[in-house]
């Protein structure tokens, strides 16, 4: 993932580097036909909305965010000793994936390699990795997908293009041709295959989740390699990039970071939103990985805010926790992520299986829609005694509080519909109002 307050000079740069180049994809790949099951399994994503992502690697030991290697100036073999340091026995993916079923969340993305090339899972191919590299010697990632099939979560695989210290990569060498100048791009683009092959065989995945390629626009990544081999192994698998730009033939989602699609506050994202199925990305408070100092966390609300606009925006969220080196994850994301789950519980009929509703955005909130109910999250209570939705044609039957089904008063005319919301609570973190058609 790219950095915040820490990398501010890394991004500017980066964005000036954009603003004088194209910002786009130069190679090709051929087009893509999903199978039924791809297909099928694009729906059931769709219909998840929710689910937890996880930063973790050995740089939690330094407590400075999973960029901390590149933002210190950490040489490679200074860094890469963190491995034999990397201890967490007190992971327990029972707990890990108890908590994010009770937190509403029905999928979890984990990275199983971020840019400083480590491997949290047993790999033939590299030998920097949990099981042959650290005193732990347990597969995390095994652990995990096993509990997540016991417990009915989808598993996805974060996995970075990027990676700061193989020299076959080359970080920091100019692409010439589609490669770094003197690197040796092939065999590291062969490593990748390779590994992706274990963790598609291996463990129980449903999704890759592609994370650097925006650091080599101009390089050829082989996708159509690499894309047909992750669809050959496992058809139904989904692929994903966090390229930051137009989705690529061969994918199966689209991802926004830290943004709303259309949104670009980050910095980076791109504003066109194509056809797939849509996810969202952000962090409970200002860093991925694990970050000893930093206390600014989101509060309940502001995180089931989120999951509402995205939702009404047809659009799945991803909310991140970054675990300590011991394996836990820090009690204040727990503490959340139960009341979240609380109002989940209570209110999910609202969010799972739905789609954006026809009713645009609003000052008020957002309307999410499945079968003949529109579900209106009134976030922001306006001052008047109504919310009025123009150009609703359909009859409705009924307007109800959806939490108590107590009626709530309606005037359709043939411009739209009055909605009278006098009697909400203020101090809610969402009012939701359940209209039917």
């Amino acid at each position: 993932m790219r950095r915040g307050i820490q990398t501010l000079l890394f991004l500017f740069c980066t964005f000036a580097l954009f603003s004088q180049t194209d910002h786009s994809y130069k190679f090709t790949v051929p087009q893509y036909s999903p199978t039924n099951g791809n297909v099928q399994a694009r729906e059931n994503f769709q219909n998840m909305k929710y689910g937890l992502f996880v930063h973790w690697g050995i740089y939690s030991i330094l407590g400075d965010g999973e960029w901390v290697m590149h933002n210190k100036k950490i040489p490679y073999t200074s860094y890469s000793r963190l491995a034999s340091c990397f201890a967490p026995f007190d992971f327990n993916a029972k707990e890990w994936v108890a908590m994010a079923k009770n937190a509403g969340m029905k999928y979890i993305t984990i990275t199983s390699r971020h840019h400083d090339g480590f491997s949290m899972f047993r790999s033939k191919v590299s030998p920097y990795n949990i099981v042959d590299a650290t005193p732990f010697k347990r597969d995390i990632l095994k652990e995990l997908s096993d509990e997540c099939t016991k417990q009915g979560i989808k598993l996805h695989v974060y996995y970075s293009q990027l990676d700061w210290g193989r020299p076959d990569y080359g970080f920091g060498e100019r692409i010439v041709n589609g490669k770094p100048e003197k690197a040796n791009w092939r065999t590291y683009i062969d490593f990748m295959k390779a590994q992706l092959t274990e963790l598609l065989t291996n463990y129980n995945v449903s999704g890759v989740w592609f994370d650097g390629q925006w650091e080599r626009y101009d390089a050829n990544w082989y996708l159509d390699e690499v894309y047909a081999l992750i669809h050959k192994v496992k058809p139904e698998c989904l692929v994903g990039s966090n390229h930051h730009i137009a989705p690529l033939n061969g994918e199966d989602i689209q991802m926004f970071e830290k943004d709303l699609p259309g949104a670009n506050t980050a910095g980076f994202n791109t504003k066109e939103i194509g056809k797939l199925p849509l996810e969202t990305c952000e962090t409970m408070n200002d860093h991925w990985g694990f970050h000893i100092n930093d206390r600014n966390f989101k509060t309940s609300k502001q995180i089931v805010h989120y999951i509402v606009n995205a939702a009404g925006r047809n659009t799945n969220f991803l909310l991140n926790v970054g675990p300590m080196p011991n394996g836990k994850i820090q009690p204040e994301f727990q503490d959340t992520l139960k009341v979240v789950g609380q109002w989940m519980s209570k209110f999910g009929p609202t969010i799972y299986e739905t789609r954006g509703s026809t009713i645009s955005q609003q000052e008020w909130g957002v309307a999410t829609q499945k079968a003949k109910r529109h579900y209106l999250h009134i976030m922001n209570l306006p001052k008047s005694p109504f919310i009025f939705l123009p150009n609703i044609k359909e009859k409705i039957n009924a307007a109800l509080l959806f939490e108590n089904k107590k009626v709530v008063k309606f005037k359709q005319i043939p411009e739209g519909v009055f909605v009278y919301i006098d009697g909400l609570k203020a101090d809610a973190l969402d009012n939701v109002i359940e209209l039917q058609y």
